[in-house]
Formats: C-alpha cells, structure tokens, sequence
C-alpha cells in the first residue's frame, strides 16, 4: 500500500516572493554555493523563470501514474518536481498534463526525466525544466511517494523546500532557511551593483576586487 501524504510544511509565501526577485545564480552563491541541480537539468525555454514550493513526487522510470497524482493533489504555488531514475528516454510530461497544471495553478514542473510536446509546452507557459526531450511515451503501472525527502539533479528536494529556476538552472532552499537566503541574495545584489558602478566610474577589475595582493602573492608580474 502506498499512502498519498498532502499536508506538507511549506515556506513562507514571503519568503517565496523575496526569493523569487533573484537570479538562480545570486541565490546559489548567496546561500554558499549550494542548491544547485544538475545542469543536465535544462529549461525548454530560455525565458521560462519560475519560483515556488517543492511538491515531490517519485516515479517509476518510463512511468508517470505518480506525476498525474501529484498534479491532482499538489496546490496553487506549488512546483511539482519528479524523480524518476534519471531516465532520458521516455516522454513522461507534455502538452494535456501541463493544461491540468496551469488549470490548478501549479507553478512549474522539474523532472529528472523526459518531455515532450515542446513547441505547445513554450506556447503555454508552463515553466518546465527536464534532463531531456523525448517523443517517446509512458506507462501507468507502478505506485510510487509522494511528499517524500527524493534526490534530483544530485540535490537533496523536500516537500515545502523552495524551488527557483531561471535560464540557468535551479537551485533548492531549504525552507527554514529561505528568509535569511532571501536577505542574502538582497546584499549580495547590492555589492554586485556597486561593482558595475566602479567598473562604470573608471576602475578596473584588478581594483575593484582587490586582487592586487593576491596576485603578487601567486607570482603574477607584468612588463608594464
């Protein structure tokens, strides 16, 4: 028997909202350089940006029974992110389930595995990031979690964790460190801003990251 969990403890909706005004990349170096999936995990749109809850769901590979279950229980916000064995070959999540996702308000869907109906899924605006694009299709045999801890892109994902994805990529945070993430990202886009600002008032790189020292450290000269 498997028991469908759908009480999970999500982030804050603010946190939410802060993390979502920052690029995958400043979160990722915000919070020290970790979160981040695999980058075999890949947007069908460049343009396609998304923030929101993890709602987990693990699959049997060439199988999406379970992901049609987590659309059905997962809430508005919520992002439904698929482990399903790393499987490249099977076209698990098209057009018809992501007209059930923005039908529900489902925020974006991140899998491990294929897609297909690409064209429609970029008319549509879903976001939808996966390991692969894949014509070929699935079955609907085998039971698998939902709301469980899965491991996607070669990152620990759990129910209610944030989730943001971008052009980029996606980076995971841990929702009880999501508000103080958020603060981070705040300053680190601040400093980024006083960087191009120097860079624009006239100093050089070398200068505006004090890599002067650091340099003649390593033995670095020049003929100037």
């Amino acid at each position: 028997m498997v028991h469908v969990r759908t009480k999970v403890e999500r982030a804050s909706p603010e946190s939410v909202a802060a993390l979502s005004r920052h690029s995958v990349a400043t979160i990722h170096e915000a919070q020290g350089r970790l979160g981040a999936l695999s980058s075999r995990i890949k947007p069908v749109d460049r343009a396609m940006s998304f923030c929101g809850t993890a709602f987990t769901v693990k699959c049997a590979p060439r199988d999406n029974i379970m992901l049609q279950v987590a659309i059905h229980y997962a809430k508005a916000g919520d992002v439904i992110v698929v482990s399903a064995g790393e499987y490249e070959e099977a076209g698990s999540f098209g057009d018809v389930l992501a007209n059930a996702c923005l039908a529900k308000g489902i925020a974006a869907v991140v899998t491990d595995t294929g897609v297909r109906d690409t064209a429609d899924l970029i008319k549509l605006g879903l976001p939808v990031f996966s390991l692969s694009v894949c014509v070929k299709g699935t079955v609907k045999e085998t039971l698998g979690q939902i709301n469980a801890d899965i491991v996607v892109g070669d990152e620990l994902i759990r129910p209610g964790d944030v989730v943001r994805g971008d052009a980029d990529g996606v980076v995971v945070i841990r929702r009880e460190d999501a508000a103080a993430v958020a603060v981070k990202s705040q300053q680190r886009e601040e400093a980024e801003a006083g960087y191009i600002a120097a860079y624009k008032a006239g100093n050089t790189v070398i200068e505006v990251s004090n890599l002067a020292g650091v340099l003649a450290a390593k033995g670095l000269t020049t003929d100037e």
